[in-house]
C-alpha cells in the first residue's frame, strides 16, 4: 500500500527521541518536561477516594460541574474575569488536546496561523491537518521577545489566528501587559482569534505576575486560553487540561472536543475539584516552589562552562554550550547524552528555520538529587 502522508515533516517527537536516548545511555534525563517527584498527597488521596466511590464511568463531556465551577472561581480570583462555568469552560484531555481542538474548530483550509519560533512542536501539525499554513515569526534572541512590527507585517486577509505562549516553552520568556495591549491593537477590528497557551501560568518568578489574556477584556473576548492541571499539580501523566473562551467560541470548541475525546478522566476531575476548593494555596505557592528549584539549579551549574540564559518563567533553563563544543544543537544533544551522561532538548525542532544558535533546553522540575547528579556531570564538561 502506498501511503501519502498528511504530515510529511513529522517524525517521532524530539521529547520521545531524547528520553529514549537517555534510557539507552543511562543518562540523567533533563529533556522531557515532567517532574520526577509526586503530586500532592492530598490530590492522590482524593483520586483514590473518587475511584472507590464509583466515579469510574464517563464524565460529562464538557467536564464535571464541580471542577468547572472551581476553575471559574480561580479565574476570577487571579485574573479578575468572571466566566460562566456552564458555557465558557471546557475540561480537556490535556492541554495538547485543547490546543488541537481550538485550531480544528476555528481554522479552515487555506487560512493562516501566526506562530512564534521556537514554537512548541504540536502547533504546526494541528494547523496543517486543517489544510492551513503556519506563518513563523522568530522571537528575538536572547530575550525571546516578540517583534510586533513583524507581526503587523505578517498579517494578511488569510490570517485567522495568532498563537501565543506565555510563559514560553522552551525559553521561559513572559509577555508583559504592554505586549497584550499591542496584540489587542493589532487584532482590533479584525476576525483574528487569539489562542493563548498558558500552561505554565503559575510558574512566574521574581515577584512578577502572569499577564494572562484573561486579564485583558478586549483580548479575552476574542481568545481561547488553554491551561494545564498536569503542570500545576505535578501530574503530567493524568492528562487533564482546560480551555476558557467566550460562549460562542466555546460552542465551536466543544463541537470538536466531543468527537476528539468526548470526556476526560473522571476520577481526576473529582480530585482536582476537591483540592482546588480545599487547598487554593497550592497554585499560589507554585512560583516560590519552582523559583527555589531554578535558583538551586543555576547555582549548581555556575562552575560549569555553560552560559545560563535568564529564566523569567516556566521550568526550563536554556544554556549556551558554545564554550564546550562548536557544533549544531542536534549533534551536541546526542553527544551530551552519549558522552556527558545528561539528556537535554535541542531547539532546532522548534524552528521552521533554525538560527544556528548553540542553545540547549534543560528541565529543572526535578528533585534535588536529580539536579545534583546532572550538574556534577555538566560541570565536568
Amino acid at each position: 500500500m502506498n501511503i501519502d502522508t498528511k504530515l510529511p515533516k513529522v517524525g517521532t517527537t524530539i521529547f520521545s527521541v531524547m528520553s529514549q536516548l537517555a534510557l539507552d545511555n543511562q543518562a540523567v534525563n533533563l529533556g522531557q518536561g515532567f517532574p520526577d517527584f509526586e503530586p500532592p498527597q492530598s490530590l492522590r488521596d482524593a483520586l483514590t477516594r473518587a475511584m472507590a466511590e464509583g466515579k469510574n464511568q464517563y464524565a460529562p463531556g464538557i467536564g464535571t460541574a464541580a471542577l468547572r465551577e472551581q476553575i471559574a472561581i480561580k479565574t476570577q480570583r487571579l485574573y479578575g474575569r468572571r466566566v460562566d462555568s456552564a458555557t465558557e469552560i471546557t475540561v480537556t484531555s490535556g492541554a495538547t488536546e485543547a490546543l488541537f481542538a481550538a485550531i480544528a474548530a476555528i481554522v479552515r483550509a487555506g487560512e493562516e496561523v501566526i506562530v512564534f519560533d521556537p514554537a512548541y512542536d504540536s502547533y504546526e501539525p494541528a494547523i496543517e491537518l486543517q489544510g492551513a499554513r503556519a506563518v513563523h515569526i522568530p522571537l528575538t534572541v536572547p530575550s525571546f521577545a516578540i517583534d510586533w512590527q513583524r507581526v503587523r507585517d505578517a498579517i494578511t486577509p488569510k490570517t485567522r489566528m495568532i498563537l501565543i505562549n506565555s510563559p514560553h516553552n522552551p525559553s521561559g520568556a513572559v509577555l508583559s501587559a504592554d505586549d497584550l495591549e499591542t496584540l489587542a491593537q493589532i487584532t482590533r477590528d479584525t476576525n483574528i482569534i487569539v489562542l493563548s497557551d498558558e500552561v505554565y501560568e503559575h510558574i512566574v518568578y521574581d515577584g512578577a505576575r502572569h499577564e494572562s489574556v484573561l486579564r485583558h477584556p478586549e483580548l479575552a473576548a476574542r481568545s481561547i486560553v488553554v491551561s494545564s492541571f498536569g503542570k500545576t499539580y505535578h501530574c503530567t501523566g493524568w492528562k487533564v487540561g482546560y480551555a476558557v473562551a467566550p460562549a460562542a467560541l466555546s460552542a465551536e470548541f466543544r463541537k470538536v472536543h466531543q468527537y476528539l475525546t468526548f470526556c476526560t478522566f473522571h476520577p481526576a476531575q473529582v480530585a482536582f475539584a476537591e483540592i482546588m476548593a480545599n487547598d487554593p494555596a497550592h497554585y499560589l505557592e507554585l512560583p516560590d516552589f519552582y523559583q527555589a528549584k531554578r535558583d538551586r539549579f543555576r547555582a549548581l551549574l555556575a562552575p560549569s562552562r555553560l552560559k545560563l540564559l535568564d529564566v523569567p518563567g516556566g521550568y526550563f533553563q536554556l544554556v549556551d554550550y558554545s564554550a564546550i563544543r562548536d557544533e549544531d544543537d542536534l549533534a551536541f544533544a546526542r553527544w551530551l547524552v552519549e558522552q556527558g551522561g545528561v539528556a537535554g532538548v535541542p531547539l532546532t525542532p522548534f524552528y521552521e528555520k533554525p538560527p544556528g544558535t548553540r542553545l540547549l533546553r534543560l528541565c529543572f522540575a526535578k528533585s534535588d538529587a536529580t539536579m545534583t547528579a546532572a550538574a556534577e556531570r555538566l560541570c565536568r564538561l
